[in-house]
């Protein structure tokens, strides 16, 4: 069964790629929609196109009392929200030894603490009218940490941990959360959107290792992948994850499948010394 109502959203990071798509599919429906970005007069189309139904916020969802702020101003101007996509982050290249100290910190304080602000401030009122829909924009880079993107897996794994942890907490609520666990797709992520740090020498055969890998395949369509949002958001029991498309050419199901057994088979080859690591049993 599928929810067809109409639905109030609240995306951050909708300034293009993925937040760009899920607004623009959820105004095309008739449902209704706020959307953040740092420079809001990239929205300036959707804004002209859907007056009545699209509020365009400027957010930079590090500052939290600014989260909180526009959160309220959604709400005045939309109704409670429904669905809530913490969608704004960004991709951060560079080996672990080749990544600062700062570059980490602001890894982290965009991808993981900017989630934790809006959702913090969306709970309460979708507690109060017992139902909602928080849905984490992770990555398959959440399941497996590639070499080369070891702060932005860090921070993707972390959002996979608070969306899990969430889930089993407000689900009483009549709250559901997603975690959304998308492949390569042709976004900016790689892009403009990316940072990098600064390359030292003995980490470039790595590099060009990752750039062979990531030119295999043909990238996903973020509209295709806006489509399926909306599938998710309008079942009766959305999944808590849900992977979407490919990497380096292979489905990101068959990627995540053969990470979990490679991590059994691990776990079980040094199963003996686990539980001889309890030490004797108490009497």
């Amino acid at each position: 069964m599928t929810d067809n109502t109409t639905k109030t959203w609240f995306i951050t990071g909708a300034s293009r790629g993925f937040g760009r798509e899920f607004a623009g599919a959820a105004l095309a429906r008739g449902d209704r929609v706020a959307a953040t970005a740092r420079d809001v007069t990239t929205l300036d189309d959707l804004r002209g196109a859907y007056p009545d139904t699209f509020v365009p916020l400027t957010l930079d969802v590090t500052d939290a009392a600014a989260v909180r702020a526009r959160v309220a101003e959604a709400e005045r101007a939309l109704g409670g929200l429904d669905v809530v996509v913490n969608n704004a982050g960004y991709g951060h290249f560079g080996a672990v030894e080749e990544t600062t100290d700062d570059e980490l910190r602001d890894q982290l304080e965009t991808n993981v603490l900017g989630v934790h602000y809006v959702t913090r401030a969306v709970l309460p009122g979708m507690r109060e009218r017992g139902r909602g829909h928080v849905l984490h924009v992770s990555s398959i880079g959440g399941v497996f940490a590639a070499p080369n993107l070891g702060a932005y897996c860090a921070s993707k794994f972390a959002v996979e941990a608070l969306g899990e942890s969430l889930a089993a907490e407000v689900g009483r609520f009549g709250i559901h959360v997603t975690l959304v666990e998308p492949g390569g797709y042709g976004t900016d992520w790689a892009g403009s959107s990316a940072r990098r740090s600064d390359p030292l020498a003995a980490y470039d055969p790595m590099r060009t290792e990752m750039a062979a890998r990531r030119g295999a395949g043909v990238p996903g369509d973020p509209a295709a992948a806006a489509q399926a949002l909306l599938e998710i958001v309008d079942a009766e029991k959305p999944p808590l994850r849900i992977l979407l498309g490919t990497l380096f050419g292979r489905s990101v199901t068959e990627i995540a499948r053969d990470t979990y057994e490679r991590r059994l088979a691990e776990w079980s080859d040094w199963a003996e010394l686990t539980e001889r690591a309890q030490g004797a049993a108490q009497a």
